[in-house]
């Protein structure tokens, strides 16, 4: 073993050295062989030639180009290896997925794009395509390095008559995968055919179409400057009720959850249309959905049920649901900072608007929740809501509440 390698143990078995990548010095998962003859994992050899160097990390010597070759040979070995130490505990490395190759992924756009082309092949061309984009961000990225994004819209876009196009819809499921530029969102969103065409698609027979049209929808609204450009599409027949219907669907799945919270709070944004939102039953569908979604998505449904309670409309459908208090008061502190934050917003706007609310958050114990947010390390905006929201229901507390005792007057809330 060479005397610069020190020895690896992995689960107290001694990793052979020619096993082991030398930039990392940790165990191969995708050994490749680069021009000069050397081997190295691929992740580390790419983090390499990304910082700027242009020499091999071994030899020194200059790399004439960047191809890295599998080496299947020593991967395999690695396996067995891996097998053969098994009952050490130690796990045999998955075969990795080969990269795509740049002239493979020229070849699938220019059949997609090709109008000449049987449907069969152009249709197997973007499944391909999807499946690739699929497997890797560096595959998504060696596809948008060849104008893919340019040539998915022409298909997404070429029969905006007509909703049941499979190509438009399966180059649809491709583009939704890749961020776009803000003048790719305008091209797009400055067409009123193009928008009125998504917003049909949320209504397709086929979750996964619909879900697609709602992501292209909020990365278009995401990446527009132009408010007024925002307000068009938010203005658009039916597209609040699209996207609130995903989040109703019964068979939607995480990212169709994820997708609808997404979609729904970039629409929301713009306040002059948020009582769309509400007649779409937005409100009570975020309320409904509340605890089937993971950490961020509800921090980003309750920022948009604070946004939506800032309107009349919004504040009269939140109150008028059962679950509505009850669930942002136990949402305070459980879930996270930010989490709390929309949520003691939305419980102060509630009550500022209904003494039913004020009652109900008493019921549900409010107080309690609001003296130990003052007295946490949440935010500093939330703290402010907190002590803003207790002053609101001072005269709500039972007379044998702790707003009453000597624990209320050491607390740090700011004297009524």
């Amino acid at each position: 073993m060479p005397g610069s390698i020190e020895p690896l143990d992995l689960c107290n078995v001694q990793v052979p050295y020619y096993f082991r990548c030398p930039i990392s010095l940790e165990l191969m998962r995708d050994p490749v062989t680069v021009s000069t003859g050397q081997t190295y994992d691929r992740t580390s050899i790419e983090s390499w030639a990304a910082t700027g160097n242009t020499t091999c990390p071994v030899t020194r010597a200059p790399l004439s180009d960047f191809t890295l070759i599998p080496n299947h040979t020593l991967r395999r070995l690695i396996q067995d290896w891996c097998v053969a130490n098994r009952a050490f505990g130690i796990e045999r490395i998955p075969t990795p997925k080969q990269p795509a190759e740049p002239g493979m992924v020229r070849s699938l756009l220019n059949q997609a794009s090709t109008v000449s082309n049987p449907f069969s092949v152009r249709h197997s061309a973007l499944v391909r395509l999807k499946g690739l984009a699929r497997e890797s961000e560096k595959n998504r990225n060696v596809i948008c390095s060849h104008e893919a994004k340019e040539i998915l819209m022409r298909i997404v876009f070429s029969d905006v008559s007509s909703v049941s196009s499979e190509l438009s819809q399966e180059a649809l499921a491709v583009l939704v995968m890749f961020q776009l530029s803000e003048s790719e969102c305008t091209e797009i969103g400055s067409d009123s055919n193009r928008v009125v065409y998504l917003s049909e698609l949320l209504f397709h027979s086929s979750i996964e179409v619909r879900v697609n049209s709602a992501s292209l929808i909020e990365t278009i609204l995401a990446g527009l400057r132009s408010s007024d450009l925002r307000s068009e599409i938010c203005n658009v027949d039916e597209i609040f009720a699209g996207v609130t219907d995903i989040l109703k669907n019964l068979s939607s799945y995480p990212r169709a959850l994820r997708i609808g919270v997404r979609a729904l709070f970039a629409l929301c944004l713009l306040k002059q249309t948020r009582h769309k939102a509400v007649q779409a039953g937005a409100a009570e569908t975020l309320i409904d959905r509340l605890t089937d979604l993971d950490k961020c998505d509800a921090e980003r449904a309750l920022a948009t049920i604070e946004l939506l309670c800032r309107i009349p409309s919004g504040c009269s459908a939140f109150a008028s649901h059962a679950l509505t208090v009850p669930l942002l008061v136990k949402t305070i502190l459980r879930i996270s900072d930010r989490a709390t934050e929309y949520a003691a917003g939305a419980l102060m706007a509630l009550c500022s608007e209904s003494e039913q609310s004020q009652k109900d958050a008493v019921s549900a114990g409010v107080l309690t929740q609001l003296l130990l947010l003052v007295q946490s390390d949440c935010t500093d905006r939330a703290k402010r809501k907190a002590q803003m929201l207790l002053k609101l229901l001072r005269d709500s507390w039972p007379e044998d509440s702790i707003g009453n005792s000597d624990d209320f007057a050491c607390s740090e809330i700011v004297p009524f």
